[in-house]
């Protein structure tokens, strides 16, 4: 099974991040065009009580078993290692079957009493399959991911993207007829498939490398197999408990924030499907926009836990700092011309993505906390690799408190309506990612360099200006073609600013370049 360095698995991670990100905005791009806003906003309601039982099922597991089979690889120990694979497996399996049985079971009385829009019911059924899917799928991804081996799953990514992409068009569209419902429906059936596909490609590769590496004889493991059993399910909870507490804080702020912001907005005064629109456009345009670059801050944080895991084992606080700062300042550096552009193109940018420029105005509001998203998540991930997630999940509840205080003080009000809800959740990322640094700060008495932040700054300050310059000036007719050169003139600015103040080094550069051509390869 092929092994990879930090700064390599990462960059497979990113490889596979990027491609997702760009053929996964396919049908992001072009669902809203068939179901519209009001389909987008039932597809949409379903998803916030989804993450909340994916989080109850694999919240803390999927991390939980790259560190115990890195610590277990370190050792040597293969045995140990197909115990825990097996145990968290088992557990997971379990775990998916009983609360995806509980969500179809429970499916009439919460989409009547907890959600304003009763017709999201049709796609709470078809969200029932993703549950036990996704639970093993986990387990592969996480015993992939402490075996240093992020090519596995970086091809799942791909192959469940590729297969979305048609599946979830192709039955939406097939729907539509029967009603937006049924569309919506539809659409979650192809995420489903999807899944299917990309658990199938993990299970191949782990059997396959299975080969590779035969069992022992059972008499080489004894009578002590089933105390190991039950040492690793032990080790595997006490891990996996408070991890999963920590981001159930953020998935369970997640639904309450669905389910506050539609009843605030129709306190506001809203109709039902208007408020269901509104919530659509938020969750299935803007926030994805606003995630689109965190294909790599995604690929950091998976990264991270094993090789802070393996250095803080070895008390190594020299390669903790530097791979800390290696991934705060690329998430910083990379972020933030995507920020930039969100900023002063918001109106063209939801224009052309989904042809509703009138929801440019969230996107602009949302735009400067573009860069705390991208370094929250690889902060979250130092602290739970560096077993601190007692404080990841302080922080994330204060976070949430505050945000749902906002949208019910806010959203509600005719003069804010989902603009409260935009300024709540803007903050929220805000005040969790000041925390998380904060604690890190704390920890490990960690320090970037204040200059760092200057030189961004004034990069995105070039930058902003002369995208600006180009898309709102005369020297180009109006069109697609006016929106790319401003795109791309802002991109070319800010790196060669960055360049100028070397905030990008060059033979940094050279080395990635070097690593993706043997990647390639």
């Amino acid at each position: 099974m092929t092994k990879q360095s930090f700064i390599k698995g990462t960059l497979i991670l990113l490889a596979a991040g990027i491609i997702n990100r760009i053929l996964g905005f396919i049908p992001r791009m072009t669902l809203p065009r068939v179901i519209g806003s009001e389909g987008i906003g039932l597809y949409q309601m379903g998803w916030p009580f989804l993450v909340v039982i994916l989080t109850l099922v694999t919240g803390g597991i999927p991390v939980a078993v790259a560190k115990l089979i890195a610590a277990a690889e370190a050792e040597g120990s293969e045995a140990r290692i197909r115990s825990i694979f097996r145990v968290s497996l088992a557990l997971s399996t379990v775990l998916g079957l009983f609360f995806g049985a509980a969500i179809f079971y429970f499916a009439p009385w919460i989409t009547s009493h907890v959600f304003t829009d009763s017709r999201v019911y049709y796609t709470f059924l078809c969200m029932t399959p993703i549950v036990p899917i996704v639970a093993v799928s986990s387990v592969f991804r996480g015993y992939f991911q402490g075996r240093h081996n992020m090519i596995p799953t970086a091809l799942s990514q791909v192959i469940e993207t590729l297969i979305r992409i048609v599946t979830v068009l192709l039955f939406a569209y097939w729907m539509i007829p029967y009603g937006i419902e049924y569309a919506a429906a539809g659409a979650m059936v192809g995420v489903t498939i999807g899944e299917i596909g990309a658990m199938l490609v993990l299970a191949i590769i782990y059997l396959r490398g299975r080969q590779s590496r035969p069992e022992k004889p059972r008499a080489e493991i004894g009578s002590r197999k089933p105390l190991n059993r039950l040492a690793n399910l032990k080790n595997l909870l006490s891990l996996a408990v408070p991890i999963t507490g920590s981001k159930l804080v953020g998935s369970g702020s997640y639904l309450l924030e669905s389910i506050l912001t539609v009843h605030a907005l129709a306190a506001a005064g809203l109709a039902t499907g208007v408020a269901t629109a509104q919530y659509g456009a938020l969750q299935g345009m803007i926030i994805p926009v606003l995630l689109l670059p965190s294909a790599l801050t995604f690929s950091l944080a998976v990264s991270l836990v094993p090789s802070l895991s393996e250095a803080a084992a070895r008390g190594d606080m020299k390669t903790i700092h530097m791979r800390l700062h290696q991934s705060l300042k690329l998430a910083l550096v990379t972020g933030a011309p995507f920020a930039v552009l969100m900023y002063v193109l918001a109106e063209p940018i939801c224009l052309y993505m989904y042809n509703q420029p009138g929801v440019g105005a969230m996107l602009r509001m949302m735009a400067p906390a573009a860069l705390f998203i991208y370094l929250q998540a690889p902060l979250q991930s130092a602290l739970q690799a560096l077993e601190r997630p007692g404080s990841a999940l302080v922080n994330t509840l204060v976070g949430s408190v505050v945000k749902l205080a906002l949208i019910v003080m806010l959203a509600s009000r005719p003069e804010f309506g989902i603009l409260g809800a935009v300024v709540a959740i803007t903050v929220n990322i805000m005040l969790v990612t000041v925390l998380h640094w904060n604690s890190m700060v704390r920890l490990l008495q960690f320090r970037m360099e204040v200059s760092d932040f200057v030189k961004v700054g004034f990069s995105m300050a070039a930058a902003g200006v002369s995208s600006y310059s180009v898309m709102y000036s005369g020297w180009l007719p109006d069109g697609f073609g006016k929106f790319a050169s401003a795109c791309f003139t802002g991109f070319v600015i800010y790196l060669l600013a960055a360049t100028l103040l070397r905030l990008i080094d060059r033979d940094d550069l050279f080395r990635i370049f070097w690593l993706g051509k043997k990647f390639v390869k």
